[in-house]
């Protein structure tokens, strides 16, 4: 036979003893329970007929995610020099792990060629493996974890013994999977056993401490643990309390440790109702007080869990362990399940107590609050002090034993203590009723100056009988035990509730706080009686007030119901009579010019005539002269109208009106009239009265001048409408530019340049020098522009202080700064659609420059105080007197807001430049102030024109305009007198050289003020002398360095 032949004879013999060997393993299979006598017996078994050496069982543990080694065996023929059962490695670091996670088997011809899990095959390589081969262990139900077969020879594994191998750790998958199966129903079986032995234990022991080292002993058949304690939540002071400790080893950690409740992990599980577990409390960082606790005790690892019944959380209950990671899901359910009969043991013992306890309370309160309802009962009945301490005295000998008691009260009008009441058996005149008591040595005074009870013994009241005859009483009569409780209302002292005794066995704390309780009841009730008499004199005034409130709230209705004084004075008439229990009401009004009175309205029902209204008297013969002229009311009886010369005081007593009351109608400083009432009966009204009808006066006081006012700003209104009408049909210039007068060259290049510009929305800068127009080019512009219907805005910048500006232009909110009292709209929102014209720019401060750019650019702003955008419309035009470029280059004007002011620069020129506009100026502004002041100009001297022509006129047209108005004053005839010698020129020569422009403004600055005796403003000050705003002279005094001598 060749060798070909007798190879396939081979393969079989092979094949067949592997079949019997997978027969065998079904075998062991069927006889063994346990994993380690399976492996062994595998590992005697196999080797025959497969090449290895070792056999391992790798299962994964869930909880942990690693890969563990139970059960590693070898052949008879070799032995292990090292035990690697128990070793853990990570899933990722894990051959096993690879191949259980990919449910296919790895070969590793030779370790010393594998770099790869060092770990485990550092372990392999360390007793001697040199290949292995791994299979997954797989039911068909779940994966269990991976089968091992390692030699000592290299490339040890062909294809054959691979395949044989896997069909073994098929049937091994099984047989573990059974095994497992076995051990988690005995494992299950166990922990319902000890569930029903900690039940068993709790209904033995009625003791928790006892509970707690039964269960002890019990529960680490299946809980790993070295301590278990319980900690109980305190709500008082939100804290968790260690209850119970027992430890396997002594603790320095001891019950009633008490831990904040953000601070325990105790807590955190009582807030959470969750488990918590630390499986190493080396890496956790939270509760810092009590880890370091648990790690000078050992402990490495704990679990804690609650202590929940269905009504309420109690608190937590924990174990802990010396080890690390002691504690897996499955043992956390199970004492989750310890805790919750724990939790109704505990609760049950805990309600047992309270109720004991509470049970004893109730027993005791029962009988107070008997006494305290009759008490209480009386001291709603009874309003009378006496009724109520016999009342009360009769309640209190049935529950505290005593003989005598007594009142001590303060009378509110002389501040003396006085007995008020007193019941003393068989002697009840021992003591006078109302008798004063000086507290200051009375048994009573310990009690009134601590505001707490005072005890005294026989051996007390001799102690006081030198000082005090109260004390020397009481033994007189028997007492020898004295209890006094102090009457407290608002923390303050009323009186005293004594008690007495004739046997001297003091009083019991109990006693003495029912008494206490007793007191307050009292105090109560002594309170209510001295408040009762007050209140009636309360709901007394209270309805008096309200009447006056009701007329006071109807007058003010009428107020702001009626501009009209006469349907005013009608519609409260009636609620004055009514309420003031008057019969007549008249209004009168003092006229400033004339001083006299007016009566205005009168309301005398059924004596129509007796005095017409718009009557007049001088304001020193009326009734109501003295209230008006003293600002106060005035009380007037008959003899005092008798007595008066006046006629109208005359009629009113021929009418019957026997007193009367006059109040001023004051409105601030300003005195309008006054409001008068009179009665038919003798002295019918009060200063309180007179208090009412000024309240009522001040409202009437603000009606007349709202009326008044209503009544001015009706005859303005005509006033305007009639004075438009003229201004319409004024002269106007060829430009048809209103008030713009002139014909000269300069001025028609200006306005040419208006017309240009006016249109567009561009901002334009006004240049110029004071006085030469500018205000009026501004308003030109407006007026020629789309925006002449909207509103025309113009803000001197000067005039206004630093510190106001800001809110000026932009407004402000309520509250944005001190004195900010409501919300303020600034001039751009007001000028929104139209035209803002802020004149002297030049003097914005830097600090607002940086706003008003912004406001150029976006068009928006926010108001002082406010955080909302503004956005608006508004054109802006600028103008200055000042040199704005040389500005920008001292620093004292932002370039990027000069250069977007400058967008269309206009260049007014100064008079002097454009002296043929000057007679047409002259014309112009004699005409205007004749009118006004109602003569008649008809001629202008040639030689005053000629000189006003000549003058160079440093204030421009303003100057111009103010010198004719005193032209036009001084003028006796139609031919205008000029003043020609305010005409001279000032004197710009100065030690034979020319002064500086500065200096010359300085000094016809110095020269106007000197003229008016340093009057700055009115039409006869040095402003209207110069031709300028007063505001600007201020600003250019400053600049200038010129202030008043001293």
């Amino acid at each position: 036979m060749t060798m070909q032949e007798m190879i396939p004879t081979g393969v079989e013999a092979a094949a067949v003893d592997q079949r019997a060997a997978l027969l065998q393993v079904a075998e062991a299979i069927s006889t063994h329970r346990d994993l380690p006598s399976l492996f062994r017996d595998l590992a005697q078994r196999l080797p025959a007929v497969a090449p290895f050496d070792f056999i391992g069982l790798v299962l994964h543990d869930p909880a942990k995610h690693m890969m563990k080694v139970h059960v590693l065996e070898t052949a008879e023929s070799h032995r292990l020099t090292k035990r690697l059962d128990g070793l853990q490695i990570p899933i990722e670091q894990s051959a096993s792990g690879w191949v259980w996670a990919h449910q296919q088997p790895m070969i590793i011809p030779s370790l010393a060629e594998d770099t790869r899990y060092e770990i485990g095959f550092g372990a392999l390589r360390d007793i001697g493996v040199q290949s292995v081969c791994l299979f997954p262990l797989t039911t068909a139900m779940r994966r269990l974890g991976a089968i091992g077969f390692g030699s000592l020879k290299p490339f040890a594994f062909d294809e054959a013994g691979v395949e044989f191998l896997n069909q073994v750790a098929k049937l091994a998958a099984v047989a573990v999977d059974n095994v497992l199966h076995h051990q988690d129903l005995a494992h299950e079986r166990d922990r319902l056993q000890l569930l029903l032995d900690v039940t068993e234990s709790i209904a033995l022991h009625r003791d928790l401490t006892m509970l707690l080292e039964d269960l002890a002993k019990r529960l680490p058949r299946i809980v790993p643990f070295d301590y278990i304690n319980v900690v109980l939540h305190d709500p008082a002071r939100n804290a968790m309390r260690l209850w119970l400790l027992v430890t396997s080893e002594p603790s320095t950690i001891k019950p009633g440790l008490e831990i904040p409740l953000e601070e325990s992990p105790g807590g955190l599980v009582w807030k959470t109702q969750q488990p918590l577990t630390v499986p190493d409390i080396s890496q956790e960082a939270r509760f810092p007080t009590l880890i370091a606790m648990l790690r000078e005790n050992g402990v490495r690892s704990f679990c804690v869990v609650p202590l929940t019944t269905a009504q309420r959380r109690l608190g937590a209950m924990g174990f802990g362990s010396l080890q690390e990671r002691a504690y897996q899901e499955s043992e956390i359910a199970f004492m989750q399940q310890v805790a919750k009969q724990v939790a109704v043991a505990l609760d049950n013992a805990l309600n047992t107590n309270a109720a004991l306890s509470y049970q004893e309370q109730l027993t005791r309160e029962r009988d107070r609050q008997r006494l305290l309802l009759e008490v209480n009962n009386a001291v709603v009945s009874h309003l009378d002090l006496d009724d109520l301490f016999a009342a009360v005295s009769e309640c209190l000998r049935r529950v505290i034993q005593h003989d005598g008691s007594s009142l001590l009260l303060c009378d509110a009008e002389t501040g003396e203590w006085r007995i008020r009441v007193l019941d003393f058996t068989n002697n009840e005149s021992f003591v006078e009723q109302g008798r004063v008591e000086s507290v200051t040595w009375s048994p009573s005074c310990v009690a009134i100056e601590t505001r707490e009870p005072a005890v005294f013994l026989e051996r007390d009241l001799q102690a006081k009988t030198e000082i005090s005859e109260i004390a020397r009483h009481l033994l007189a009569n028997g007492v020898k035990s004295f209890c006094s409780v102090p009457l407290l209302s608002h923390n303050r002292a009323m009186g005293a509730l004594n008690i007495g005794r004739r046997r001297d066995s003091g009083f019991t704390t109990d006693e003495v706080d029912l008494l206490r309780q007793v007191a307050h009841q009292i105090a109560i009730a002594v309170e209510n009686a001295l408040n009762y008499e007050q209140a009636q004199k309360a709901q007394r005034e209270l309805a008096r007030e309200r009447d006056r409130s009701n007329l006071l709230l109807e007058i003010n209705n009428a107020v702001v119901s009626h501009l009209e004084l006469r349907e005013l004075f009608a519609s409260i008439t009636v609620s004055i009579r009514r309420v003031m229990k008057a019969d007549v009401v008249s209004l009168t009004l003092l006229d400033q010019d004339t001083n006299q009175l007016k009566l205005y309205a009168l309301d005398f029902p059924g004596r129509k005539g007796f005095i017409e209204e718009g009557t007049t008297c001088m304001l020193c013969g009326c009734p109501s002269s003295t209230a008006i002229s003293q600002r106060e009311p005035v009380l007037l009886r008959r003899h005092d109208l008798e007595r008066s010369e006046s006629t109208v005081s005359k009629r009113l007593v021929a009418e019957g009106v026997q007193s009367a009351c006059c109040v001023p109608l004051l409105l601030g400083d300003r005195t309008l009239g006054a409001l008068n009432i009179g009665s038919l009966q003798e002295g019918a009204f009060t200063a309180a009265d007179a208090e009412m009808l000024g309240e009522v006066a001040k409202q009437i006081a603000l009606a007349v001048a709202n009326s008044l006012a209503y009544q001015e700003i009706a005859a303005l209104k005509d006033k305007l409408a009639k004075e438009k009408v003229y201004l319409q049909e004024e002269i106007q210039t060829a430009y048809n530019f209103e008030e713009i007068i002139g014909d000269s060259r300069a001025l028609k290049l200006v306005l040419k340049e208006v017309q240009t510009v006016a249109a567009t929305d561009s901002t334009v800068l006004i240049l110029g020098e004071t006085g030469s127009g500018k205000e009026l080019i501004a308003r030109a512009l407006h007026n020629l522009s789309d925006r002449r219907d909207r509103t025309f805005v113009k803000l001197n910048c000067a005039a206004i202080p630093t510190g106001l500006l800001e809110s000026e232009l932009f407004g402000h909110e309520k509250g944005a700064f001190t004195g900010a009292i409501a919300t303020k709209i600034g001039r751009f929102e007001l000028a929104d659609g139209g035209t803002i014209f802020l004149d002297e720019v030049g003097e914005i401060p830097l600090e607002l420059q940086v706003k008003l750019l912004r406001v150029l650019q976006e068009q928006e702003f926010e108001r002082l105080g406010s955080t909302r955008t503004i956005r608006v419309n508004v054109r802006v035009i600028a103008a200055t007197n000042r040199d704005l470029g040389q500005m920008v280059e001292e620093q004292k004007f932002r370039s990027d807001l000069y250069y977007r002011l400058k967008v269309f620069p206009i260049t007014v020129p100064p008079l002097r430049e454009r002296a043929e506009d000057i007679p047409l100026l002259v014309r112009h502004f004699a005409q205007k102030f004749a009118v006004r002041m109602k003569k008649r100009i008809d001629t202008i001297p040639a030689e005053a024109m000629k000189a006003l022509q000549s003058y160079p006129w440093p204030g421009n047209v303003r100057e111009l305009e103010n010198f004719i108005e005193r032209a036009v004053i001084l003028s006796p005839g139609s031919d205008l007198f000029v003043p020609l010698t305010e005409l001279k020129r000032p004197n710009l020569v100065n030690n034979g050289s020319v002064a500086t422009l500065e200096d010359a403004e300085r000094e016809h600055i110095l020269k106007a003020l000197r003229e008016t005796n340093w009057v700055i403003g009115g039409t006869l000050g040095a402003a209207a002398k110069l031709g300028m705003k007063r505001t600007t002279l201020q600003s250019k005094m400053q600049k200038l360095g010129i202030a008043r001598p001293s």
